[in-house]
């Protein structure tokens, strides 16, 4: 395949696991020519190993500190209006090849210039009927915006099973692959639509191991008890992963797909009215990992019952990343 095709990569910037697969697709779709990645959004931290030739606003969410998303701040955060012009500004013209993960201005501007998108995302699984879905919980609304976001032309669909033919299991970060897990004397947190004060509250009464909090909402490391607070960093996060007992996070995907594959103990707590972290905790469920739905006054009791459990056998996920490179690649040619 030629080596002078110019690609985009359009990624959404809520969290920071969309960033993260990039860092894995850009060197495979790099096989096939050069790329430009676009990110739109405020919730993610950019790493300086990633170049950005297009920043966007995008239409996301802020994450807030009492367990949701702050919905003030994500209606204030919106402009309708400027993802339009950001459309209609994106030369698609000079790519031949489109991918997206789940972004809705690039989406948009493919849809209005009638150009392949090519969608390679965990939302995208969540489009299958085969996907698992909260019971006892209808959700019309959220399910199309799930469809009308950032809808592609094709899709490869990422979860934690292939519960679909277009679905495949997650694509890990190579220095995840990499890790030698081993077993210290502390959890892993990573809950960021949770004030820290309210965290270190419940974790410190839980006295027998420390806590590595990783913060959406401090500049500045500091320690209180037994509970270690950090600004969010992939290196001393990877770490603290590596040597944990177990990991305490969100219903998003990547985290939990992670501490899957390296066999770490694994509870979640889906931020609530949040209907894809909803989705994702019952497909985790399904697995066998503990679910919470909320942190309550006991939360520090259900940690102790949740640190006597065993942890799940590691899942074995399979490196499959250049094949999805390959194929995505390939259908936008078509």
């Amino acid at each position: 395949m030629s080596t002078a095709l110019r690609i985009l990569l359009a990624v959404q910037g809520t969290g920071n696991g969309h960033l993260s697969r990039a860092r894995q697709l850009i060197p495979h779709l790099e096989r096939h020519g050069t790329v430009d990645l676009l990110l739109s959004g405020s919730q993610v931290e950019v790493g300086g190993d990633l170049v950005v030739k297009y920043r966007v606003s995008g239409l996301g969410f802020v994450f807030g500190k009492k367990g949701g998303v702050d919905v003030g701040a994500s209606v204030r955060q919106a402009k309708p209006f400027r993802l339009v012009y950001d459309a209609y500004q994106i030369p698609l013209k000079q790519y031949q090849v489109i991918i997206n993960d789940f972004e809705p201005v690039v989406a948009l501007a493919a849809r209005l210039k009638g150009r392949t998108l090519y969608g390679i995302s965990h939302q995208s699984a969540l489009l299958s009927p085969h996907s698992p879905r909260p019971k006892g919980i209808r959700a019309p609304v959220a399910e199309k915006i799930l469809r009308h976001y950032a809808p592609c032309t094709h899709y490869t669909g990422l979860h934690f099973e292939s519960y679909d033919h277009y679905i495949t299991t997650p694509v890990i970060r190579s220095t995840v692959r990499a890790l030698r897990p081993s077993l210290q004397n502390h959890c892993t947190v990573y809950l960021p639509a949770l004030a820290d004060e309210r965290l270190i509250w419940h974790l410190s009464q839980v006295r027998d191991l420390q806590w590595h909090v990783f913060s959406k909402h401090s500049a500045l490391p500091y320690q209180m008890h037994n509970v270690w607070v950090r600004p969010i960093n992939e290196l001393d996060y990877t770490e603290s992963l590596a040597g944990c007992v177990g990991l305490v996070t969100g219903g998003g995907f990547e985290a939990p797909a992670e501490a899957l594959f390296l066999g770490k103990r694994l509870l979640v707590i889906p931020m609530y009215n949040q209907y894809e972290q909803l989705c994702n905790a019952a497909a985790l469920e399904r697995i066998g990992v503990r679910v919470l739905r909320r942190v309550e006054e006991n939360f520090s009791h259900q940690l102790r019952i949740w640190l006597r459990e065993r942890p799940l056998k590691p899942l074995a996920y399979p490196d499959h990343t250049a094949q999805i490179v390959d194929q995505a690649v390939g259908r936008c040619l078509m």
